[in-house]
C-alpha cells in the first residue's frame, strides 16, 4: 500500500500567528520572534501563497510535534537599529468555491504591512478571477531596543 508523502497531500487547516521579540544576535531575535508566534520549535518549509480549497481556519496552534517540517508562508523583518520600528505581516484571502491566497509583507509600520498585504489580497484575487469571502490578517509591529524582529505566519496543517 502506498502511504502519500508530505508533498502528495494537501493541508486541510491553516493558522496565522505573529510575534516580535529581542535577542543578542539577529539570528536569536528572529528564534525569539518565532518563539513568540508559537512557531519556534518547528522546522518551517518556505511556501508560496495557495490557500488549499474548504481549508478550515484555525482560531488556535495545531497540536504539531516539536520538529515536524511544517508548510509555511511567513515574513520576517529584523534590525540591529535601536528605535527603529520593525512590522510584519501576513493576509489570508479567503475565496467563495474556489482555493484562497496567502500574501506576506514586512516594513516599518503596523499601517503599511497590513494595507500590503489586503493590497495583495485584492489583486491576486482579481487576476484569478476569484470571489472573495473573507480576509485575514494576523501582523505585528516592534520598536527596537537593540536587536528586535517581528514575524508573522500561515501554518498549513492537517486535521
Amino acid at each position: 500500500m502506498h502511504t502519500p508523502s508530505l508533498i502528495e497531500q494537501t493541508p486541510n487547516a491553516v493558522w496565522a500567528s505573529a510575534g516580535a521579540a529581542e535577542g543578542d544576535t539577529e539570528l536569536n531575535a528572529f528564534d525569539n520572534a518565532l518563539l513568540a508566534a508559537q512557531v519556534g520549535n518547528l522546522n518551517l518549509i518556505r511556501i508560496s501563497s495557495v490557500l488549499p480549497q474548504n481549508a478550515t481556519v484555525l482560531d488556535q496552534p495545531p497540536q504539531i510535534t516539536p520538529g515536524s517540517l511544517v508548510p509555511t508562508v511567513y515574513s520576517v523583518h529584523v534590525s540591529a537599529r535601536p528605535g527603529e520600528t520593525v512590522a510584519a505581516a501576513v493576509g489570508i484571502g479567503v475565496a467563495e468555491g474556489s482555493h484562497g491566497m496567502i500574501y506576506e509583507s514586512h516594513g516599518t509600520s503596523l499601517d503599511e504591512v497590513e494595507a500590503s498585504v489586503r493590497q495583495m489580497i485584492d489583486e491576486g484575487f482579481a487576476r484569478r478571477g476569484l470571489c472573495l469571502k473573507e480576509v485575514i490578517v494576523r501582523s505585528i509591529e516592534h520598536k527596537v531596543e537593540r536587536i528586535g524582529c517581528a514575524v508573522a505566519a500561515v501554518v498549513l496543517w492537517w486535521r
